[in-house]
């Protein structure tokens, strides 16, 4: 099971319009074991990605049941769904709310990709929200990043 660390990170980039310096802050999903995994591993992507100094500013848990990577986009949408669920041991059906993460180009590609990554659920399901995030990247464990 992934645990996901959004993590702001602020660094000066050249504007590509105008060519001067730029002080943005962007936010990256993490796949990591704990908090001081997700700091080393997005200081370790970013020293790829940047050229300069750049700061960790903030890291915290998100908290996300599926993060859908397939499909062909360059922005993450937050999705949100509702399903019943039947709670064996009260005997009594509850609602369920998950929160869940998708690649797409705007919101009617998010729509189609989440109904199509969503379409082998066995139990009916309501979308009840789906929203442009301010997440950069999404960056998930490979094989070569896990320590043995």
């Amino acid at each position: 099971m992934n645990r996901w660390f959004e993590c702001k990170v602020k660094y000066v980039r050249i504007d590509e319009q105008s060519g001067k310096d730029k002080k943005v802050s962007e936010v990256y999903l993490i796949d990591a074991v704990s908090f001081t995994d997700a700091e080393c591993r997005i200081n370790s992507e970013l020293e790829q990605l940047v050229s300069g100094e750049f700061q960790v500013t903030d890291i915290k848990k998100a908290i996300y049941s599926d993060v859908f990577m397939n499909g062909e986009g360059d922005r993450w949408y937050k999705c949100k769904i509702k399903y019943s669920s039947v709670d064996e041991s009260a005997g009594k059906e509850k609602q369920v709310t998950n929160q869940m993460l998708i690649l797409a180009n705007d919101l009617q590609g998010a729509l189609e990709n989440l109904s199509h990554s969503l379409s082998g659920m066995m139990v009916d399901y309501v979308i009840t929200s789906i929203v442009e995030s301010t997440i950069v990247d999404v960056i998930p464990y490979k094989e070569a990043d896990k320590v043995i």
